[in-house]
């Protein structure tokens, strides 16, 4: 634990302490300055003042994103397996 690194993170006008790995840090920063920006697009469309209510929202964003990311890795991953199997039917049949 002695190469962790002590940063502070703000979200929704809340300061979070973390013990992180140093190589996480850009990737941590990045991630609250995304979700402040998030929580500033809602409070501004519509016109909610609760932060719980919010984060709740960004937080189904965030989930909707990467299930969406996921669907398409996991189709991409099928495509190219089906064109491997192609592949390896063409080379069968060239060296037959």
């Amino acid at each position: 634990m002695a190469d962790m690194l002590k940063i502070k993170v703000s979200i929704a006008d809340r300061v979070y302490p973390l013990n992180i790995n140093p190589a996480q840090e850009e990737g941590l920063r990045k991630a609250a300055k995304e979700i402040e920006v998030m929580i500033k697009k809602f409070e501004q469309s519509y016109a909610v003042r609760d932060k719980q209510d919010v984060l709740a929202m960004c937080a189904l964003q965030f989930a909707s994103k990467a299930l969406k990311q996921d669907m398409a890795d996991a189709q991409d991953h099928e495509q190219a397996i089906k064109q491997l199997e192609y592949l390896e039917l063409m080379l069968s049949e060239q060296l037959s």
